[in-house]
Formats: C-alpha cells, structure tokens, sequence
C-alpha cells in the first residue's frame, strides 16, 4: 500500500505537472472507484470545468482544490511544496476532488493517446490532450467529489478520524508519549494506527523502530521515555529520506511520470528477511503482528 512518502511523491508530481490545468472531461470505467457522489454523472460534471489550483496531502489522502477562475497560479508555493499541508476542512466556494490509492492505486498524467492500461479505472481529462489516469489492480481505491459550501469531511469521512501528521508541528515527543503511554499493544500495531499517526505504514514504522533500537512485539507501556525520544526523530527521518528518493516500490507503486521510487534499495530492515543487517551483519528476523509482516533485527533491536 503506498504509505504517507509515496503519496507525498505524488502530491509534489502533481503540483509540478497539473497546476492552472483546467478538467475538460471524464470517464468512468469502474463505477465502484467513486465515493462521492453516487452518480456518475454527478460526479463528472461536479469537476468539469474547473482549475486545478493546488494539490494537498492529509495522510495517505489527496485532495485537488479546483476553482473557477482565469488567472493563473504561476509556479508552487512555498506552501504547496511543503510535506503536509494545513488543509481547512471548513466549508468554502472551493470544490475538491479527493483521492485515495488504497493498496494498488497508481494516479499517472499521460497523453490521452497512451494505451490505456487494463486496471485503469477513472480518466480526468484535461487541456493539451493530457490526462489522468486513476490505474488500481486490486480495486480499492476511491475518488470523491466534494462540492462547494460543504466540508470536506462531511464527505471524505476518513479524514476526521486522522490523527496528526509526522510533519505537524503538533507531532512532537509528548503527543507521541501521550499516544503510548496507556496502551499494551505492540508498539508496531500502535504506529500503524491512523488515529496515532496520520500516514505511517508498515514500511517506515519497521525502518524506525529499528532506528529506535526498539522491537516491534514490545508493549507501548512498556517503553521508556528515553526510546520514545528516539522514536520521535526516527519516525521523520524515515520519511524524509524515502520522501528524497521517491518512495519505495516493491510491487505497484509508480509516480505521476511511471517511475518507481528508489527507497526499496536502502531499507534498513524492511522485505529483507533473512539478509543481513546493514549494521551488525545478523540475519533480518520477519514476524506476524495483527495480521501484518514485521521486520527488525534481533542484535539491535532489544
């Protein structure tokens, strides 16, 4: 599943390539992808029309602001080019399109003159023959259309139940203890928890709790507040560097060009069982915790 770096990559792919681009059309080609509304119909001609102005990233969520207006945005700001964006989830004139990629989602800008790919499941048609393609194998993934004067959330409902992002300024050591401090869960599950952390997936949680020394079975009251103060920076230093080399692709992710990302090849633990550690040369140990792979080194781990 595309984690909260490979969303960022393609946030930033889509301020460089699909800014002042007005959506001139669509097609539909699994009626279950779209969320909101339920029409179809609705939902094409909600978005047509409009400019996309500025794309914003909460969590593993997208959300194109698009308006009617002439002028153009020229360039990104410095605001649009952050890793998280405050996005105002009160009503306003703006209209949204907003995304998600779920497991195998791919959100690719092409000529409309590509060969479409079998899984692709929405096209959003823009000027200069340009296009994006919403491309998902597994069938998860969703598209909302939010209309004006409605918040966001009031439609795209996941989105109330996030918890601060890791680039947040509210995302500091003692929010992260204060998370922790009650509950007997194995760290690993409690990172994962988007009402903990909005973004962090099983990839970076696995990278930082081995740059924490902290194994993932270990209980979240059983962590000393010297390990969460590790935690804390280990967490964004993850998902900054893998932000920095696109992503991690182990199976479908690609950016908005069709690239995949680099992150994979420097992995401290992650998809490496049995290879050894790049700092002490143990063989990676991989676990099952709720339902989901851990990985993590026995001798720097403890």
């Amino acid at each position: 599943m595309p984690e909260l770096p490979e969303v960022e990559t393609v946030r930033r792919g889509l301020n460089q390539l699909t800014l002042n681009q007005k959506i001139t059309g669509g097609d539909v080609l699994l009626h279950r992808t779209i969320a909101y509304p339920c029409n179809i119909e609705e939902f094409l001609t909600g978005i047509q029309g409009y400019q996309i102005t500025t794309w914003y990233r909460r969590g593993k969520y997208l959300l194109a602001e698009l308006l009617e207006r002439q002028e153009k945005v020229t360039g990104i700001s410095k605001q649009a080019d952050k890793e998280e964006v405050s996005l105002s989830l009160a009503p306003s004139t703006s209209t949204y399109l907003g995304v998600h990629l779920r497991m195998t989602g791919q959100l690719l800008y092409l000529h409309r003159d590509e060969p479409l790919h079998k899984h692709t499941r929405v096209r959003i048609f823009l000027e200069n023959e340009q296009e994006l393609r919403f491309v998902d194998q597994r069938t998860f993934g969703q598209m909302w259309w939010v209309p004006p004067k409605i918040k966001v959330e009031n439609v795209m409902t996941g989105l109330a139940k996030l918890a601060v992002d890791p680039f947040s300024s509210e995302f500091t050591v003692d929010y992260l203890a204060n998370k922790l401090k009650n509950s007997r869960r194995p760290i690993k599950t409690a990172l994962l928890d988007q009402s903990n952390i909005a973004g962090l997936g099983n990839i970076y949680a696995d990278e930082a709790l081995f740059l924490s020394h902290i194994r993932p079975e270990t209980p979240c009251s059983h962590l000393q507040p010297s390990q969460i103060a590790k935690l804390h920076p280990a967490i964004i230093e993850v998902l900054t560097k893998s932000i920095e080399a696109g992503g991690t692709t182990f199976s479908n992710f690609l950016n908005v060009k069709g690239v995949n990302g680099n992150y994979g090849g420097v992995a401290w633990v992650y998809n490496r069982t049995g290879e050894p550690c790049r700092v002490c040369n143990s063989p990676i140990q991989r676990i099952r915790l709720g339902g989901r792979s851990s990985h993590f080194c026995l001798e720097c781990q403890q």
